[in-house]
């Protein structure tokens, strides 16, 4: 499977599909689907995609971005085939505009928001980091495009700390770039999916809190976290339909119908994410 994260406007996107042989539906592979997938949902769509393989000989070429992003791309005719979005809004829009299959979108995961850092201890167990003011950059992705940006402001709005954070915030163009500023320590906080945190599965046990897996407050792979709790924010439905380059493909209905199966859900819910 091929996974490329991309910034690129709708008709150089294009223009890179056609040259990689994408361009238009009829010439790719029978047996390849091309996928946009919200960039919190590139690692376990990697992963997904090689029990996906194994269980139908389909294979998938991904690019990751912000939703935003993809949604403007889809409307310029990118030749997307499936998308997995980060909210459930954009489906719905893509239904509702002719540019998606009617009836084929459901929610493939809900999100998990959690505050982050690099560095372990920064981070406590009720985020009063953010209150305390003690850091010099907050990395968030763009709240216009990226509906875990979003449900970041959502946060801060709830808690009084909008106007003190300003100042501080670095907006990323994605949740993917959102978590390298954190990683690379240009942001000592940020605001990323769990999924994010967890790499290729949960946490193991010695590094599990109280309740299980990823609740409330734990330490990540590297670094420390905040489990934001849900009341503070939006609930992050993500979205899957099928696109109208993907209506006549059996790989492309192959796939949604196998983000529906048990070992795919089980891999989701491995990765922090409600079903």
């Amino acid at each position: 499977m091929t996974i490329k994260t991309t910034a690129a406007r709708p008709k150089a996107l294009i223009a890179l599909l056609a040259a990689a042989g994408l361009a238009l539906p009829g010439a790719a592979r029978a047996d390849a689907v091309l996928v946009a997938v919200a960039a919190n949902f590139a690692g376990p769509l990697a992963k997904l995609g090689e029990g996906f393989a194994a269980a139908t000989g389909h294979t998938l070429t991904v690019i990751a971005g912000a939703t935003g992003k993809f949604y403007s791309q889809i409307a310029a005719g990118a030749p997307f085939e499936v998308l997995l979005a980060a909210d459930d809004e954009t489906p719905q829009k893509l239904i509702q505009q002719g540019l998606a299959v009617a009836g084929s979108n459901f929610t493939y995961a809900v999100g998990v928001l959690v505050l982050w850092s690099a560095t372990p201890g920064l981070v406590d167990d009720q985020g009063a980091v953010l209150a305390a003011g003690k850091f010099k950059k907050l990395a968030i992705a763009n709240p216009k495009i990226a509906p875990y940006g979003r449900a970041g402001m959502e946060v801060l709005k709830a808690q009084g700390l909008t106007d003190a954070v300003a100042p501080k915030l670095v907006t990323a163009e994605s949740i993917a770039q959102a978590y390298q500023f954190v990683a690379s320590g240009n942001a000592e906080l940020g605001f990323v999916a769990l999924s994010q945190i967890m790499g290729v599965g949960p946490p193991q046990a010695h590094e599990r809190p109280p309740g299980g897996p990823a609740a409330g407050f734990g330490k990540s792979i590297t670094g420390s976290f905040w489990r934001v709790p849900a009341h503070l924010h939006s609930e992050i439905r993500q979205g899957a339909v099928l696109l109208k380059p993907g209506e006549k493909k059996p790989a492309a209905a192959a796939l949604l119908a196998y983000l529906k199966t048990a070992p795919a859900k089980a891999l989701i819910q491995a990765y922090g994410y409600g079903l």
